[in-house]
């Protein structure tokens, strides 16, 4: 049985991890469309140009390479994105990209004919800064043109300033969709960033769908005063009206949520921000994750009425954007089940389970069918500097990829 080269693959980690890292935290920094971020799809392509592979970035941001003409015959396609959270870790997004390399080197080097084209596409734009997952909702062909025009992150810079910046023009990501006769299978491979298969020691993850998400920027404004003089019952504090919401948040989740709920308040700004002045505006980021699109709009439908009754009783303004609401989809059936047996046939142990996690692979699945792969994060931790996964994982995961391929390709 035929297996991809590991230590190439372990390099090829090392040296993107490169791009990007911060020595201070011992973070990735490639947050979509910044230097950093355009660095990496540059080096992608010219490591693919290197060993002899067709190249190409769309008008999204998306860094394509590969083996055949997919304009002659559908393609299994396969990879997921190269940009990372501000200090995240080496193998988020990066790992299925260049696994996907791998794969295709694989195929090379030992000769192996395929009936259908194998391409590796590293999208753009998956973690949020603007939104998220906007490089496979390009392919997928389901991008707003006035999301396009009015996306912004969480500073006010807006996202065609971003790609402008680079040359970029944002409304050519409408022109970079691909149609469902051109695709013959969609693979991705991911660690998993949760705890389960790495306490439960199995190598492999068969995932059966993914979780929906949707992010608000939420604006509590008040009035700032003095922190030594404006009485507590006078105040228009806030931070109070976050906090309240914060205690609210198990609440909503017991009431109108499940197991696989999450709801999240990621990250928090304090105006003006001094010690001795109390806060007059609160803007925070809530994230809410479900399996259930129906769970998602009571979830998102209570953290509305909740903010709306806190901020009449703080006497604030309460107003949110809605930044991105992103449906959960299952993967492929018959997809799955080709991962389990590929991880049977290698004596892998396999289990077939949910992720928590939005991933490229659920825009795919509006197109093709769509197949994810998991291998175990250390300690579940990701989205961190600390983010880990053996290399031995790494190995067998894209191994799992190499044999789905060659399965679907011929």
């Amino acid at each position: 049985m035929l297996s991809i080269n590991s230590d190439r693959l372990k390099k090829s980690v090392l040296e993107l991890s490169k791009i990007g890292y911060n020595e201070t935290d011992h973070g990735v920094y490639r947050w979509g469309f910044t230097d950093a971020d355009m660095e990496a799809r540059r080096w992608m392509m010219e490591q693919a140009k290197a060993e002899g592979f067709e190249t190409f970035m769309d008008g999204a941001g998306n860094v394509f390479f590969g083996l055949g003409d997919y304009l002659k015959k559908p393609a299994v396609l396969t990879g997921s994105h190269l940009d990372t959270v501000p200090a995240g870790g080496i193998f988020d997004g990066a790992l299925g990209v260049l696994a996907g390399f791998e794969v295709l080197r694989s195929i090379k080097e030992n000769d192996i004919k395929l009936r259908h084209p194998v391409w590796v596409v590293g999208t753009a734009e998956e973690e949020g800064r603007f939104g998220g997952m906007m490089g496979s909702q390009a392919i997928a062909g389901v991008l707003n043109p006035d999301w396009l025009m009015s996306a912004h992150d969480a500073d006010n810079v807006y996202l065609k300033d971003a790609m402008a910046a680079h040359g970029m023009s944002v409304m050519d990501a409408l022109d970079a969709a691909w149609p469902p006769e051109r695709l013959k299978a969609f693979y991705e491979l991911h660690i998993e960033q949760g705890p389960v298969l790495f306490q439960k020691d199995i190598t492999i993850g068969a995932v059966e769908g993914i979780s929906g998400v949707f992010k608000w920027i939420v604006h509590l404004k008040g009035k700032a005063d003095h922190a030594g003089t404006a009485p507590m019952h006078m105040r228009s504090d806030a931070f109070m009206g976050l906090a309240d919401f914060a205690h609210e948040i198990e609440r909503i989740i017991a009431e109108d949520g499940t197991e696989k709920t999450r709801i999240t308040v990621g990250k928090v700004d304090l105006k003006p921000g001094s010690p001795h002045t109390v806060p007059g505006e609160a803007v925070f980021t809530i994230v809410g994750r479900d399996m259930s699109p129906d769970v998602m709009k009571e979830l998102a439908d209570s953290c509305n009425k909740a903010l709306s009754a806190i901020a009449r009783k703080h006497r604030l303004k309460f107003e949110y954007e809605q930044v991105s609401w992103l449906n959960p989809q299952a993967c492929s059936v018959k997809l799955t089940k080709q991962i389990e047996e590929k991880a049977k046939a290698r004596k892998y142990s396999c289990l077939k389970m949910p992720s928590g996690a939005g991933h490229d692979a659920q825009f795919f699945t509006e197109i093709t069918e769509s197949g994810l792969i998991f291998i175990p994060s250390v300690n579940g931790v990701s989205h961190a500097p600390d983010e880990w996964s053996h290399w031995h994982d790494v190995e067998a995961g894209c191994n799992i990829l190499f044999d789905c391929i060659i399965d679907s390709a011929q």
